[in-house]
């Protein structure tokens, strides 16, 4: 056994797969080409349910098991009014492992989740939060840094991994954000993590249905050009998004200006400026993903995106991966762990 499946072994059982990568759930682009593609290549692929109704989902899941016998996850978001049916849903498919992100998931959801014998994974932005998912059931923490593409916390994955890494470890903790090459997924391994979860790099891959333009995009773009968007009023608490820089961050702005005039005019609530602000937010996704709107549609995507240089097969990106990791592990192994 090599030293990168000794550093990831806890992750691989897990998972049920080959490797210790999991796939960012990205709205638009994690279906089942990408999500087949990742499990097939020995990954571990995770449909992204985002905001689809109970019907689609369904429909998504059994194209997605047609293409793979692979185990694949399902990402779902706490928010969603039909939660309880998604669940449903996930279950009837004997979906093995289901991801829950966007805040904290209630025990209904978790008691449901487990009843149907998934393996439940949640995001935990702080050691306190990721103690008390494990209490309440959780199988697995991901812990994702700022520097990811999309939704984002304050705080950069190499503070949150120190923090929360030496604490939980009753659990497998995968570690995510503005992870672009296998020397980094090895250092994680070696820091304890269980495994890691990549988004960046899937998007533009050859198996992604992004637009042409928006792999493009990435191709040229560099780690300083995937920026945060910006809280205009705080009474409209926006959870920020990094993305591309391009005239829809601009608009964006803009979109917060609008809506904050329109709460102060009574014309609106709090709570609608804060659902009108989501809703600009999936639009925007789709208009890039989609039409290949680059100008003025959401170009999320983490500071990784300079190490993307090109369209590759995920089967390939994975098995560089790999051999990155294995390469970096071996470089410091003391001369009696490679001579064994």
């Amino acid at each position: 056994m090599t030293r990168l499946d000794q550093l990831s072994q806890r992750g691989r059982d897990f998972l049920g797969a080959r490797q210790a990568i999991m796939a960012g759930a990205m709205t638009w682009v994690s279906e089942r080409h990408l999500v087949s593609a990742i499990s097939n290549a020995g990954g571990f692929g995770v449909i992204a349910c985002g905001s689809m109704t109970p019907a689609l989902l369904d429909a998504e899941i059994a194209a997605t098991r047609a293409l793979t016998d692979k185990p694949f996850g399902v990402n779902l978001i706490t928010l969603h009014p039909a939660m309880m049916e998604l669940i449903g849903v996930c279950a009837r498919h004997g979906v093995s492992h289901i991801v829950l992100a966007g805040g904290l998931p209630s025990g209904a959801a978790i008691a449901a989740i487990k009843a149907a014998g998934a393996k439940l994974m949640c995001f935990a932005p702080t050691a306190a939060l990721a103690r008390k998912l494990v209490r309440s059931g959780v199988d697995a923490i991901i812990i994702e840094g700022s520097e990811a593409g999309g939704h984002i916390g304050p705080v950069s994955l190499g503070v949150l991994a120190q923090e929360i890494l030496p604490v939980i470890t009753d659990v497998p903790v995968f570690v995510a954000g503005g992870i672009g090459r296998g020397a980094a997924i090895a250092a994680w391994l070696e820091m304890g993590a269980s495994g890691v979860q990549l988004g960046t790099r899937f998007a533009a891959s050859a198996e992604s249905v992004a637009h042409a333009n928006f792999k493009k995009a990435f191709f040229r773009a560099s780690a300083r050009d995937a920026v945060a968007s910006v809280q205009i009023d705080p009474r409209l608490p926006v959870i920020p998004v990094r993305a591309l820089k391009n005239a829809g961050t601009e608009a964006f702005t803009a979109k917060q200006r609008e809506i904050a005039e329109a709460v102060d005019r009574g014309a609106m609530d709090l709570a609608a400026g804060q659902l009108a602000i989501e809703h600009y937010w999936a639009g925007a996704l789709r208009r890039a993903v989609v039409d290949g709107d680059i100008e003025n549609g959401s170009l999320m995507a983490g500071q990784s995106v300079g190490m993307v240089t090109r369209e590759q097969p995920v089967a390939e990106i994975i098995a560089e991966l790999v051999a990155e990791a294995d390469a970096a592990l071996h470089s410091r192994a003391s001369p009696f762990e490679s001579a064994a």
